[in-house]
């Protein structure tokens, strides 16, 4: 319990990750303005118009924050579950590719490999394009000189080792090292891949509509312009920092969810998208160091004896 108060006070006066540094500016101003209207005020300026209370109703500004950071949260969670899916899907499919795929001479181990490592070169190539940032040497020990220097001359370098990927998966079919069973499971894994990168575009390429964070932004500059004039006759020469602490507090939520609606980036309030891909190169390269051979996909029965129902009677 104590490790937990720790750590909760810890948060409280941690500035990394927090909005704080970005609204720190704004908040100043505000407090500065709210000086400013309780000085007037205390020199007999008719500075209090408790009038203006009405202007900018405090529950029509809260639903609107409150729907701003909720669709912001849902962009980031959803973009989190396509990357679970992603990281799922590679897991299975390179499973099924060391498992299921016949090594009939030593050259096809080394095929393979490549290929797997081929998997997490997609997810890499995913980061990097949700980033619109260029190949770069993170994929140089993931593809072959021949395929990075492809890769860099491509528009969509995941689209293409997606067909590498299928190419290779009816190269073995065409081999009879995979039968037609196993060979749709791995396209419905690599569909389940693409389907994955087609969900994280649509969250990058569909930003929060302009209209709706322009009226935000203008509803929170006349709150908070009008707000000393509506305390001031109550707070006095407490206007500035009560005027400063609420501007802090509504524009802090704003910014969260303009953190969080891209996820891909690499602020902290984004998701760990390098450590992800890296947590996936070390498991392909544990699963390439395992000796399995598989039998040729030619003997193996339609469905295999633990599947079968067997009598015992």
């Amino acid at each position: 319990m104590k490790l937990e108060n720790k750590k909760g006070l810890h948060l409280i006066f941690q500035l990394k990750g927090s909005v704080i540094p970005t609204i720190l500016p704004p908040v100043l101003c505000s407090g500065l303005f709210g000086l400013i209207v309780s000085i007037l005020y205390r020199l007999g300026y008719p500075v209090s118009w408790p009038v203006l209370e009405g202007v900018v109703p405090t529950i029509v500004l809260g639903l609107l924050l409150v729907f701003r950071t909720n669709t912001a949260y849902d962009r980031f969670w959803e973009g989190r579950k396509a990357w679970g899916n992603l990281v799922n899907s590679v897991r299975n499919f390179s499973r099924h590719i060391l498992v299921e795929i016949c090594e009939n001479h030593p050259a096809d181990a080394t095929e393979k490999a490549n290929h797997l490592r081929l998997l997490v070169a997609f997810a890499v190539a995913t980061k990097l394009h949700l980033r619109n940032e260029r190949i770069n040497d993170e994929l140089k020990g993931l593809v072959s000189p021949e395929q990075y220097d492809k890769l860099t001359r491509m528009n969509h370098p995941p689209l293409e080792i997606a067909f590498w990927l299928g190419d290779y998966l009816q190269k073995q079919y065409r081999l009879n090292k995979l039968n037609i069973y196993q060979l749709t499971t791995m396209l419905n894994l690599l569909d389940t891949m693409v389907d994955t990168l087609g969900s994280t575009e649509r969250i990058l390429k569909t930003p929060m509509p302009v209209a709706y964070a322009i009226h935000l932004k203008q509803l929170l500059l006349i709150y908070c312009l009008a707000l000393p004039f509506q305390i001031v006759s109550h707070l006095d020469l407490w206007t500035g920092p009560f005027a400063a602490l609420i501007s802090f507090t509504l524009l802090g939520i704003e910014k969260i969810g303009i953190e969080i609606e891209n996820p891909f980036g690499y602020d902290s309030n984004d998701l760990p998208l390098d450590t992800i891909c890296a947590t996936m190169r070390v498991n392909i390269e544990d699963l390439i160091s395992l000796s399995v051979t598989p039998q040729n996909s030619e003997n193996l029965p339609l469905f295999p004896d633990r599947y079968q129902v067997k009598e015992d009677y």
